[in-house]
């Protein structure tokens, strides 16, 4: 079932006459994504999925069904000079009704503001077609005063989200030179960390000097500003795979989803760390949560799928990876999960076809016999040039100790493993769920090799949102406000106006419009549209059949009653009367 209070925000077009101006317009659209996802109980899909759609003409129905949204924000972008105008328009996906559109032309110096003013009109809209929730006074927060070097960072975070070591460099050279301009810009600073910390740990640089970039980074960012999410965040990558401090990386990972319990990589985190620990009951509902918000992602696809290949359901393991790859081929990570999954389920044929052209063929092979054809005893000679496998720091997946662990040299293998865990190899972080190290549990010394810091009961159940500060009025003061808005309403007549919202109703009444909102929707059982159309419908039949006005067409006189979409004013009338507006005038004309 849909969650009403949903969105998807897909990428604006680049309407500009320069082309290289698409970084501006993608970079507008994951600042609108952003902006929403600080309102609690509002479903805002994440830019991963969002941006699946990118530069595709899909029926915004279909879209809405794929990511489980009841509304579409699309838009465009047009920069010129120092100037820039930005279209959006709200699409409902039940029907593709357009319920909200407008204009924006600004000024790029108050470009931070236009975010918010977009930011905050959409989510008035949601409410008012889709039930309350609370909304603060300003959802964006001005990064920097330096439209030049914002216009730099949005160029750096076009680069960066492509993740590849060439696109990560071009990264930190715009982020780079966005500090230039503003040497207080802490986004950027944190930018930089994590662009160099993805080189060092890919081993695309000096692991030490990548590292030693990415602690000046963070000294720097850390003085400017420690309220973002990209603060906690910082610390764990260093106190989970660096480390294995699981403790203080689920502090801080908390310390990020407080901020903001959609973050998706906070979640992804505490995803992977469960998974760590074989908390997979928890690991389920984050990693669940992970995919309402970001459907389309490969990676979370790949994240759920280890829940399940941990706990040997692999058939059911193999179907998401498959969705993982379906969406991105690419993903190496995923591939080498899919061989593990045809590998336990002893689908030869479809093993020897995915694994065929990997440079880790051999070692591929080698562990199938060992799994699924009881080949127990390796050459002297392979186990001498397995001597300092150890030291290798690129491997994807350590083969040779799967493949140690399922032979007669159980005892090299749990050598090897020791040694990997002294170095806290990202490959092995998972090793007490690793079906394929199974057999070395049979060591007295296995349950010692690493002990872990963080227990199943420091573990807070998830809450889904934040702290919620929801309105609530009591009954004293329902009472009082409802005559009062009852009273403005019928005295005032202000549904007659088309451009009519819950803030100036509530401006009008001089109460927050939070307030109104609450009142209309949870205590008087409509949203605020509904509850204005119903005054402009009933205006419409009044004057529908009235003889002075029957020169004026059906629309027109929808318009005069404050309607001001066609669409809108059909669908409202026929879920309310049960008939066509013209049918009704036809049968009440008699």
């Amino acid at each position: 079932m849909i969650n009403q209070k949903s969105i998807a925000v897909l990428p604006f077009i680049n309407m500009s006459n320069d082309v290289n101006n698409e970084y501006f317009s993608d970079g507008i659209t994951e600042e609108i994504i952003n902006a929403l996802t600080n309102i609690n109980e509002l479903k805002v899909i994440a830019r991963t999925s969002s941006f699946a759609f990118k530069g595709k003409q899909i029926d915004v129905r279909k879209v809405g069904k794929q990511l489980n949204v009841a509304t579409i924000l699309e838009g465009s972008v047009r920069k010129a000079m120092n100037r820039v105008r930005i279209t959006a328009q709200l699409i409902d996906t039940n029907d593709g009704t357009h319920y909200w559109s407008k204009n924006f032309d600004r000024e790029l110096d108050d470009i931070f503001k236009l975010q918010d003013e977009i930011s905050l009109l959409i989510a008035n809209e949601v409410r008012n077609n889709f039930g309350h929730f609370d909304i603060q006074e300003h959802l964006v927060t001005k990064a920097t005063s330096n439209i030049e070097a914002y216009e730099l960072f949005l160029k750096g975070r076009y680069y960066q989200l492509q993740w590849t070591p060439d696109a990560l460099r071009e990264a930190i050279n715009y982020y780079n030179k966005a500090i230039e301009k503003d040497k207080y810009y802490a986004k950027a600073y944190y930018a930089n960390l994590q662009c160099y910390g993805l080189l060092a740990a890919w081993g695309y640089m000096p692991y030490q000097e990548g590292i030693k970039e990415a602690e000046r980074n963070f000294l720097i960012a850390k003085e400017l500003d420690t309220q973002l999410p990209e603060y906690p965040l910082s610390f764990v990558g260093r106190t989970f795979w660096g480390e294995w401090d699981f403790k203080s990386a689920y502090s801080y990972i908390q310390q990020v989803l407080a901020i903001n319990p959609n973050h998706i990589d906070g979640l992804e985190a505490m995803t992977e760390l469960f998974i760590a620990h074989g908390f997979f009951d928890q690991a389920e509902i984050y990693a669940r949560k992970l995919l309402d918000l970001d459907p389309l992602s490969a990676n979370n696809l790949y994240t759920f799928a280890h829940i399940y290949y941990y706990q040997k359901e692999f058939k059911t393991a193999l179907t998401y990876v498959n969705e993982a790859l379906r969406i991105r081929p690419d993903l190496e990570l995923a591939k080498h999960l899919q061989v593990l999954c045809l590998l336990w389920l002893n689908k030869k044929e479809e093993f020897e076809n995915e694994t065929k052209n990997n440079p880790l063929h051999h070692l591929q092979i080698m562990l199938f016999q060992v799994i699924n054809e009881n080949n127990q005893t390796l050459s002297k000679t392979l186990l001498e040039s397995w001597k300092d496998v150890d030291r290798e720091r690129s491997q994807l997946a350590p083969y040779e100790l799967f493949i140690l662990a399922n032979t007669d040299h159980k005892i090299e293998a749990f050598s090897l493993l020791k040694k990997y865990i002294e170095q806290r190899r990202g490959q092995i972080i998972n090793y007490r769920q690793d079906p394929l190290l199974e057999p070395l549990r049979q060591f007295e010394a296995f349950d010692n090799l690493h002990k872990s810091n963080l227990l199943l009961s420091d573990v807070i159940l998830y809450k889904a949102g934040k702290s919620s500060n929801k309105t609530i009025i009591n009954q004293a003061e329902q009472d009082t406000l409802k005559t009062k808005l009852l009273g403005y309403i019928e005295e005032e007549t202000p549904y007659l106006d088309s451009q009519l919202n819950l803030k100036f109703v509530a401006d009008a009444l001089e109460i927050h419009p939070n307030k109104l909102s609450f009142l209309i929707n949870d205590l008087m059982g409509v949203n605020f549209n509904e509850f204005i159309n119903q005054y402009r419908l009933k205006h419409f039949k009044s004057i529908a059949l009235n003889p002075d006005f029957k020169h004026i067409t059906i629309l027109g006189l929808a318009y005069d009653s404050g309607f001001n979409s066609k669409s809108v004013f059909n669908t409202f009338f026929k879920k309310s009367e049960g008939v066509t507006p013209s049918k009704w005038v036809q049968l009440h004309s008699k």
